[in-house]
């Protein structure tokens, strides 16, 4: 595994107002375009906030402040001064869903003071797709910390708006106590004020529609080990969502739920991505725009594909043998990596885990080694573990790791979102940086602009993913229909380590057992470039190979894992989904269909407009088809696919 290390190339703030402040609440910032407008004011001297795209409400009066071991700054407060500025920066991205961005925002700052005459600003920036929110606290006196012991922020979503979110589960439940993993189902078009399945909220992102007037989609961004994550507490019947920190029971009870900082103390930044369609949703780059890397790559980190024996043939072919195959696969698909999964200490060993570092290289094939992130915050036996979560031991083991040429591992079980477990995540990811390795987390929690933050980071789980193909065919049914939604919900913020592709017709080594695969050969396809992961860990098995057409192979031998640029095309929850996304001069259109009847997409492609361009379809036995098609002038083309099915357009 390795990465994309985020280059900051140029980045301008300026000021446009040094001396002008205004001494009057409401405040008003647009976008750059003037589309969204972001209103606070003081209600009761209580601050709140509002948010509007084109005069229409997209989150009505909304309640900001904080509650602190130093003061409450939610109520009681007093209107002290405000200021702006304009933003514009460009920066440039190795691993993420484009490589370029510029980004301008308006910001405005206003400050609040309390009966002791401390501080809280809040910081807004709308650029012309999101809105982000962050707040700063200064005492008056001297004073070193501060424990940040609640949010009052809220998003209080229009009344008839409906949800598209993911409950969040409770802690220690699930196997052998690894919750929560944010791997729960998402709503569909709920009404607000719905209680949770669990009765504690939802995960970030939360997408959420606003009747037909348009898309919100909230999340967080900018936290590390000086803040817990955090999430959407359980609306009123009004739809306020309050933000909520960690349970308590996280993490076996370990650590604290709330946020203890030094002063002065800044918090992560809240964003509101909103659009008319869901094309600002797909296109934000809200988590990068508004974080910086943290520390300097210590090496060129490479992302890339990778086989992987466990999601098919499970814990029974972590053996040396099964893992020959697998790297012999990757080598065959001229993928960068092999991915061995957990036991591999104790099923494999130490010495002959060096034997098939050396046996992948000589095949230019990487390996990436699984880790169970700790011994005693869940029941999770595998192996191994107890190295992660401590220091020394985390360091020598890497220092093998790097010393075999081991290039990245697969750290899991992680079970909450305490400052104590970010703190986990940003040292893990710090170490493995002395020692040139990239991590991917599983059983974890959602990137909070990571990509951009640590130079090492690749991707996160943090999602109901392709192993659950495997474990029930209730899951393997509802892939299609799933592969409608994380498009549109938890791919936007950051990579998501679904593991697609599957081209087995039952997902087991002997494809006489089981779970039955229902979506077709090129919907599987498709996905490789429909979900977003900057390291792809595919569902593919050796027998592949032999059973699929070369133009299949091909696809998958050339398809990339990072991208330039990224564009909604079409489709909504539940319905399609249509994204295109550029490396270099080609274009590749990812398209499937959630529904269980056929249908005919009239897309509109300016990006493949007047040229020719291969198309691989679904053919009646939902085998892959390969054609090449002419995209009219004008950018129409209609793609026929089967129920659950998919298709590709590659430009030549």
């Amino acid at each position: 595994m390795k990465y994309f290390k985020p280059l900051c190339i140029a980045s301008v703030l300026l000021t446009l107002t040094t001396s002008q402040v205004w001494s009057q609440l409401p405040a008003v910032v647009s976008s750059p375009d003037e589309h969204i407008k972001v209103h606070i004011q003081l209600e009761d001297q209580k601050p709140v906030y509002a948010v509007k795209l084109d005069g229409v409400d997209f989150l009505e009066d909304s309640p900001l402040g904080l509650k602190t071991s130093i003061g409450d700054f939610s109520e009681g407060l007093s209107f002290a001064a405000q200021s702006r500025a304009t933003i514009a920066e460009t920066y440039e991205l190795k691993k993420a869903k484009v490589s370029h961005v510029e980004y301008q925002a308006n910001e405005l700052i206003v400050k609040f003071v309390n009966a002791n005459q401390d501080t809280l600003a809040v910081q807004l920036r709308v650029s012309n797709s999101d809105v982000a929110f962050a707040y700063k606290l200064t005492a008056k006196e001297r004073n070193t910390k501060v424990k940040i012991l609640e949010e009052v922020t809220g998003f209080n979503l229009p009344d008839d708006a409906t949800s598209f979110i993911t409950p969040q589960a409770l802690p220690m439940t699930g196997w052998e106590q690894t919750k929560p993993s944010y791997e729960e189902e998402y709503t569909f078009d709920e009404a607000l004020g719905t209680e949770s399945q669990y009765g504690v909220g939802y995960t970030f992102p939360g997408l959420f529609k606003n009747e037909e007037k348009g898309w919100i989609l909230i999340s967080e961004t900018n936290v590390d080990g000086s803040y817990p994550g955090s999430r959407l507490g359980e609306s009123d019947k009004y739809g306020l969502f309050p933000l909520a920190f960690p349970q308590e029971g996280e993490n076996n009870g370990l650590g604290d739920a709330f946020a203890a900082m030094a002063m002065p103390a800044q918090t992560p930044w809240r964003t509101i991505t909103v659009g008319k369609t869901l094309k600002p949703i797909v296109e934000t780059t809200a988590s990068f725009d508004l974080v910086e890397q943290r520390y300097a790559p210590s090496q060129e980190y490479q992302m890339g594909r990778a086989t992987w024996s466990w999601i098919v043939w499970q814990d029974n072919s972590i053996n040396y043998e099964d893992q020959i195959e697998y790297i012999d696969l990757a080598a065959a698909l001229n993928f960068e990596y092999v991915l061995i999964d957990n036991w591999w200490d104790a099923r494999i060993g130490r010495d002959k885990i060096e034997e098939l570092v050396k046996y992948a290289n000589s095949k230019d094939v990487d390996v990436v080694l699984w880790y169970n992130s700790n011994g005693f915050w869940s029941n999770a036996p595998q192996t191994p573990q107890d190295f992660m979560n401590t220091a020394y031991k985390r360091q020598k083991e890497m220092a093998w790791l790097k010393e075999i040429g081991v290039k990245g591992l697969k750290v899991d079980f992680f079970g909450g979102d305490k400052q104590m477990t970010m703190q986990l995540y940003e040292d893990i990811l710090n170490d493995a940086n002395t020692y040139g390795l990239a991590i991917t987390f599983h059983g974890c929690t959602i990137p909070r602009g990571w990509e951009k933050m640590y130079p090492n980071y690749v991707t996160s789980e943090a999602v109901r993913a392709s192993e659950n193909l495997i474990f029930t065919q209730y899951a393997l049914d509802k892939h299609a229909y799933y592969s409608t939604i994380l498009p549109f919900t938890r791919n936007p913020i950051g990579a998501m380590d679904f593991a697609p592709v599957f081209l087995n017709k039952r997902l087991s080594r002997d494809q006489k057992g089981g779970t039955v695969r229902k979506t077709t050969d090129a919907f599987e396809l498709a996905t490789a470039v429909l979900y977003f992961s900057p390291i792809q860990h595919f569902g593919l098995t050796p027998n592949n190979l032999e059973e699929q057409p070369e133009f299949v192979l091909d696809f998958l031998r050339e398809v990339p894992t990072v991208w330039d640029e990224t564009v909604y095309v079409g489709g909504e929850p539940g319905d399609y989904a249509a994204i295109a996304r550029r490396k270099g001069d080609t274009w590749y259109l990812a398209v499937t269909n959630g529904e269980q009847a056929k249908k005919t997409l009239e897309l509109d492609l300016p990006m493949f407009k007047g040229i020719e361009a291969t198309l691989i379809y679904d053919a009646k036995d939902k085998t892959a088809a390969q054609k090449t098609v002419k995209v009219k002038k004008n950018g129409k083309l209609k793609i026929d696919v089967l129920a659950e099915g998919g298709a590709l357009l590659i430009s030549k």
